[in-house]
């Protein structure tokens, strides 16, 4: 899966010069919390965030009256505000390691560029979305938590155990719960086509401890 497969084509963008009120604006009109920043040449010079123009706002504790405070942000542009070192990604960038990089820089997004073009933005409520469907949330069925072995092959048998019972497989996680990758794991999976029961009985031959399981 690409960054290209799950990003917002075609974003909302704002211009270097525009005035943070219609920044904010602009966010509230297209229910966005980030708008990449073109110079009039559309050459990407920055991105900001709805924090940063909040931020930027002034204080309800200020002294200024409200034509004061308008007129005042009405004078403070974009630019001043704006991040200018963009973090950013291709469209051909796996979706764990855009993922990697907004953990590692906590950021909430990123312009996607084909060469120096913007072509898209990829968001953490894209990538929650990706997590969404890979466990199966958006679709019926047992959901089970199970404890595993990490030795090679293990998953092979929780697979064909399934398959045996008449279940399908539809959302699948893991997580690596010890410092020996081969001792613990944590499985989750959907099943579909066969009741909790089956599943259970299905799994427990060939998952060390069942930790979780309901009908979702």
């Amino acid at each position: 899966m690409f960054v290209s497969q799950k990003m917002t084509k075609r974003p909302v963008t704002a211009k270097a010069d525009m005035s943070v009120p219609d920044a904010l604006e602009l966010m509230h009109v297209t229910k966005v919390h980030r708008l990449p920043v073109l110079d009039p040449n559309g050459k990407l010079v920055g991105i900001v965030s709805e924090g940063d123009l909040l931020y930027a706002s002034p204080s309800p504790a200020t002294t200024l009256n409200v034509w004061e405070m308008h007129s005042l942000l009405a004078k403070l542009k974009v630019d001043k505000v704006m991040t200018r070192k963009v973090i950013t990604v291709t469209e051909d960038t796996p979706i764990e390691e855009a993922a990697c990089m907004m953990v590692e820089k906590k950021i909430g997004g990123m312009p996607v560029m084909r060469g120096k073009e913007l072509v898209g933005i990829i968001t953490e409520t894209d990538l929650f979305k990706v997590f969404i469907a890979l466990l199966g949330g958006y679709r019926p069925g047992v959901r089970v938590a199970a404890s595993i072995s990490g030795a090679k092959g293990t998953f092979s048998k929780v697979s064909g155990a399934i398959s045996q019972a008449g279940g399908n497989i539809v959302g699948l996680g893991f997580d690596e719960v010890s410092e020996t990758p081969e001792e613990n794991w944590q499985m989750t999976m959907k099943v579909q086509d066969i009741t909790k029961k089956k599943v259970l009985d299905a799994l427990k031959p060939v998952v060390r401890e069942i930790l979780d399981a309901r009908n979702i």
